[in-house]
């Protein structure tokens, strides 16, 4: 079982680092075209600005996942690190139960918040609904929830090599 999830998870790591790779890609695509055709061809366009904005937002919170996966998220430490050993294998329990909470805080209200509103538009891009816009926010919750519960149950795996299937199912047919 343990195999199984790891496999899905880095599976799902490797999708949240190119879907906020592109997303950064895309960004630096769209922005010199913005201000080409603004000052070289003298009309500027109306949708880059607003594309994006839209592809940091996915960047942010797909990032933001990875990056918690990565173990490479924003942290302070200095209280933490000066703790006795069972004080602070304690706080990080406490830690991980709070990203559960933010997580599903953000699960479940980002849903809430697509639904209600999925009928609005875009007054800058009127063929994309508002709800679109604010889906990253339950995604990343959910992705980020999914990374929190693998931390409580299989340990830190920042460190560990992301396995490939390739790889994984060669040695597994060695042994």
């Amino acid at each position: 079982m343990k195999t199984l999830v790891l496999r899905v998870n880095d599976t799902l790591y490797s999708g949240c680092i190119w879907v906020a790779g592109l997303s950064i890609l895309t960004m630096t695509l769209i922005i010199p075209w913005g201000i080409f055709a603004r000052y070289v061809l003298g009309s500027g366009s109306s949708w880059p600005e607003p594309v994006a904005i839209l592809l940091m937002v996915v960047f942010a919170f797909i990032g933001a996942a990875a990056s918690y996966r990565a173990g490479a998220h924003m942290a302070v430490t200095t209280v933490t690190d000066r703790l006795p050993p069972a004080r602070r294998k304690a706080v990080a329990l406490l830690v991980q139960v709070l990203m559960l909470l933010v997580c599903a805080f953000m699960t479940f209200y980002g849903i809430k918040l697509c639904v209600t509103t999925w009928n609005q538009f875009l007054a800058t891009l009127p063929s994309i609904r508002v709800g679109v816009t604010y889906a990253p926010i339950p995604v990343g919750g959910a992705i980020t929830l999914l990374f929190v519960l693998e931390k409580l149950f299989y340990g830190d795996q920042s460190h560990r090599q992301v396995m490939r299937f390739d790889v994984v199912e060669e040695s597994e047919g060695a042994a």
